[in-house]
């Protein structure tokens, strides 16, 4: 599937920004409205979704193969750091929050987790505090899962450690 410098083959994991890890099943040609158009066949197994993307728009819609352990390493290592939480509206937090986990990037997600951890003692989060939470935890759980060959609660308990020991 050479095209446009994309070459994902079948049963690489992949990260799709709005939908996280993602295993690629095949690529095949299907004829819509009497064009013909290649496609990857995603599939989601956790949200329990198949994805047919073009080709042609991989690149532009942000399709990515998963994180070097470097890049891992470096998204992790910003769990560490201290809560940045700015003292805006929460509506507009949560859209930032929320573009972060959508962007894909492993340190952006992390970034969110950082600054929505909560440690006990700490006022209670929120309704929607807990979900985008959940949502960033969810996220970069299946990525290092995917890159460390772990399960994923193995990989949870490696980032609440790291949460808690910042």
């Amino acid at each position: 599937m050479a095209q446009e410098g994309f070459d994902f083959r079948t049963g690489e994991f992949v990260v799709y920004p709005t939908h996280g890890v993602g295993q690629v099943l095949t690529t095949e040609t299907q004829t819509i409205a009497g064009h013909e158009l290649k496609v990857i066949v995603i599939s989601f197994e956790k949200d329990r979704m198949t994805l047919r993307l073009p080709v042609t728009k991989a690149r532009t819609s942000g399709l990515r193969r998963l994180s070097s352990e470097e890049e891992m390493q470096s998204a992790l290592a910003k769990l560490q750091g201290r809560a940045r939480v700015r003292r805006t509206m929460w509506s507009r937090r949560a859209q930032e929050y929320e573009a972060k986990i959508n962007s894909g990037d492993p340190s952006a997600i992390a970034e969110v987790l950082r600054d929505l951890h909560r440690t006990t003692g700490i006022a209670e989060q929120s309704y929607s505090e807990r979900q985008i939470y959940q949502a960033a935890m969810d996220r970069l759980v299946r990525e290092l899962a995917a890159v460390e060959r772990i399960d994923e609660d193995e990989a949870t308990k490696k980032l609440e450690l790291l949460l808690q020991a910042a």
